[in-house]
């Protein structure tokens, strides 16, 4: 979906509220970092490790000295093939670490989950933003939660769900098709549930429901996600994706802890390509990259819908 209402669909600056009056400007002169917590037994990279709440919140803590902006804590696996959780299971591993953290910190706290009964429970102990992997695809009641509450959105592009996405997916042109899904999820988002417009982002949704040459095609395009007239957010720490452009150059399969350099890449390249907010594992690695691409001067110029669109 390209805004033709207006010559240029991408502002420099975005200003996005949420649910506790927590704002964020986020801009080319303002990247943000969302420092990921997996409060799960199984996520791909490092589940299992934050199981106990108070050592979830230390290391919570330490994302923010480092420089995390947003912290996005996340209590059931969405990895490729991951089993679904209950909404109390996930809530019985979220709530106490949410808790902490909102005593502790004044960052913002962003909820990974799809349904509306975690994220109901999560706004209301102090959660400002909802980061929806389905886009508003698997749980009707989720919209009205998040337009009544005032928090921003996060509507991330899929296929199917955890279980099935990568049993066969399959895109003729996925950068267009990836714009014109996502670009409906902005549409339902402001139409059927209506939440205000300036609390939402994307997120193309790198490794989900997607081949590789799939994923390497969003990642080349990323600027034409500015069509959208939203910020965009990137997942893309320490995924299969980084592992393959590393095997491309004749090196042998790295683990995904140990894929932060390659993360780190990523995030410099995909700031200069107008990405707002990068979700990462590693802050530190991160903050790095971005002083280092911002002291180069990398930051995108305002996306172009002449240029820049596919």
């Amino acid at each position: 979906m390209i805004r033709e209402d207006r010559q240029d669909p991408r502002p420099s600056l975005f200003e996005i509220a949420s649910a506790h009056g927590r704002t964020l400007e986020l801009g080319p002169s303002s990247p943000r970092i969302m420092g990921i917590l997996n409060l799960t037994p199984d996520s791909f990279s490092d589940g299992g490790k934050l199981t106990d709440p108070e050592k979830a919140c230390e290391e919570g803590l330490r994302m923010v000295q480092e420089g995390a902006d947003i912290l996005d804590l996340g209590a059931e696996s969405t990895r490729p093939g991951a089993d679904p959780v209950s909404a109390s299971e996930e809530l019985a591993r979220l709530l106490p670490v949410l808790r902490l953290l909102r005593e502790r910190c004044d960052a913002v706290l962003s909820i990974d989950t799809t349904k509306s009964e975690v994220a109901e429970a999560a706004l209301a102990e102090g959660a400002d933003w909802i980061n929806d992997v389905s886009a508003l695809r698997r749980d009707p009641k989720l919209g009205r939660v998040v337009a009544e509450s005032g928090a921003a959105l996060v509507l991330m592009h899929s296929r199917g769900t955890p279980r099935n996405m990568q049993e066969a997916p399959f895109y003729r042109d996925p950068l267009r098709e990836v714009l014109a899904e996502l670009g409906e999820s902005l549409r339902r988002a402001e139409e059927d549930y209506g939440i205000d417009p300036r609390r939402l982002l994307v997120d193309p949704g790198i490794g989900f429901a997607k081949r590789p040459a799939d994923n390497l095609a969003l990642l080349r395009n990323l600027r034409a996600l500015g069509s959208l007239g939203r910020p965009v957010l990137l997942g893309l720490s320490r995924k299969s994706t980084l592992n393959l452009m590393i095997q491309l150059h004749g090196k042998e399969a790295v683990l995904p802890k140990n894929r932060d350099a390659a993360t780190a890449a990523a995030t410099a390249i995909a700031h200069g390509s107008g990405v707002s907010v990068h979700r990462v594992h590693s802050v530190g690695y991160a903050f790095q990259a971005l002083a280092v691409a911002r002291g180069l001067g990398l930051a995108a110029t305002t996306f172009s819908p002449t240029t820049d669109a596919p």
